[in-house]
């Protein structure tokens, strides 16, 4: 075999071996070999006994508990099988079962929006109204004025403004500090977002707000204070050191219930680096491409609970918001991987069905909301759009000039990656743990390694 064809078999192996760290992570120290060992058997006769009882114990006159506890053991199901089959991504803590199950419950929301797109708008109204009768006499005020008298600045007016989205916007915020860990790339989607409001006020009222609600309380107190508290907790736990004991070598009571806690806990944490230098142009539109995609998803929330009239705080509306959630962790996880890391290339799997949720929910959105969407003003949505891109460019390039001239030599080492490019990279940092950045070293500088030692 030619030194070519040797390469090129190693490449794909490295390759493949780079995606699996992100789509179906192993777990690396096992110390209870229970919870990790295979019971399909067990798991099988326990799910056919369950769904015996339901079948034949529970009364059936009902129909329409009938057709609910019918959706219920699919799903149950559907979940069991997740559980078995599906991969878990790249994350183990606190065990890969759960994030197989993100990843079913990801899988069922996408089939279930597929199955709503495919109806009007009188269906899934009367779905929605049949899975909670008090959305029957829910109507949104289209009425109801926003951003009024905004001179009239007081201490009590803007402490009115405090209220639980204020929280709302803090910790998710915070959140997306913890997920994206770039100072540059969220007050970047922060700023756009404020733009996003502007451009969609005259379809969505609760958009339109006073100057002073939107860049001091929004932008610089709730958001700026999440980010801040987010990158603070990035760095804490960037600094700890991961030194994991097994539970059985933990010998009082107190020591082994915070090990079971910390078990929900990251395994490790290393910085990342979205940017470098030299990174290539796919790599800046990459990152572009996120700036804007963020900024898709987040409309998709204000225009489906707008759209299906439901409150902010009915309970689909504050479920969907906790299932993107733990379904972006994953999924900004697995983008970070594909945009940096040379070796991988394939996006993960949790990446690739959000990116189809987004998508479907927008297309919903729009197929269902023609009369909100007939008063669309043209030149609004242009100029968004036009803005978009060109702060997102400017954002990314400025932290590309920011990480090359001002950044200190001792930041810039730590957060060395590699660069994507289409040419294969044999130089990359090692990589262990939940959460960091996903770059291995190739199999001959190992050896090289060993052989040195």
């Amino acid at each position: 075999m030619s030194r070519q064809s040797f390469s090129k078999i190693r490449y794909d192996s490295e390759s493949v071996d780079s995606f699996s760290h992100i789509n179906e992570r192993p777990v690396d120290d096992i110390s209870l070999e229970f919870f990790y060992k295979p019971h399909t058997i067990t798991l099988l006769l326990v799910s056919i006994a369950a769904v015996l009882y339901s079948a034949f114990v529970r009364n059936d006159a009902n129909i329409e508990d009938n057709i609910w506890t019918g959706i219920c053991s699919v799903v149950f199901f559907f979940l069991i099988v997740s559980v078995l089959a599906f991969p878990n991504g790249p994350f183990t803590r606190p065990h890969p079962a759960v994030w197989r199950i993100v990843f079913g419950l990801s899988v069922l929301y996408q089939l279930g929006l597929l199955f709503l797109l495919f109806q009007n708008y009188k269906t899934i109204n009367s779905i929605l109204v049949w899975l909670d009768p008090k959305l029957k006499d829910f109507h949104i005020n289209m009425d109801k004025e926003y951003g009024v008298n905004c001179s009239d600045i007081t201490i009590e007016r803007v402490w009115n403004h405090v209220d639980v989205f204020a929280i709302g916007h803090f910790l998710g915020w915070m959140f997306k500090a913890v997920l994206i860990r770039h100072m540059g790339i969220l007050w970047a989607i922060s700023a756009m977002w404020e733009v996003t409001e502007i451009a969609f006020a005259h379809l969505l009222p609760n958009f339109v707000e006073c100057w002073w609600d939107a860049l001091i309380l929004d932008v610089i107190v709730c958001n700026g204070a999440g980010i801040w508290c987010g990158l603070q907790i990035c760095k804490i736990l960037e600094m700890r050191e991961y030194k994991w004991a097994s539970i059985r070598d933990i010998h009082s009571t107190t020591g082994k219930i915070k090990r079971a806690m910390l078990q929900f806990t990251p395994g490790s944490w290393t910085h990342v680096r979205w940017l470098d230098p030299k990174c290539t142009y796919m790599r800046f539109f990459a990152m572009c491409q996120m700036v804007i995609f963020w900024q898709v998803s987040e409309l998709n929330t204000f225009f489906l609970k707008h759209i299906f009239e439901m409150p902010p705080s009915h309970p689909f509306v504050i479920g969907r918001l906790i299932l993107i959630g733990v379904i972006v962790a994953p999924s900004v996880r697995q983008y970070y991987s594909y945009v940096t890391d040379t070796q991988c290339k394939r996006v993960g799997t949790q990446c690739w069905v959000y990116g189809a949720i987004m998508f479907t929910e927008a297309i919903l959105c729009i197929k269902n909301g023609k009369e909100l969407f007939e008063r669309t003003q043209a030149i609004n949505i242009i100029v968004w759009l036009l803005i978009q891109m060109f702060v997102s460019v400017l954002c990314v390039y400025g932290c590309v000039l920011w990480n090359k001239y001002l950044q200190s030599d001792a930041e810039t080492s730590r957060e060395n990656s590699p660069i994507k490019e289409h040419k294969p990279f044999r130089g990359a940092t090692n990589y262990k743990g939940d959460m960091q950045t996903n770059s291995q070293v190739p199999l001959d500088v190992k050896r090289e390694t060993k052989k040195q030692n």
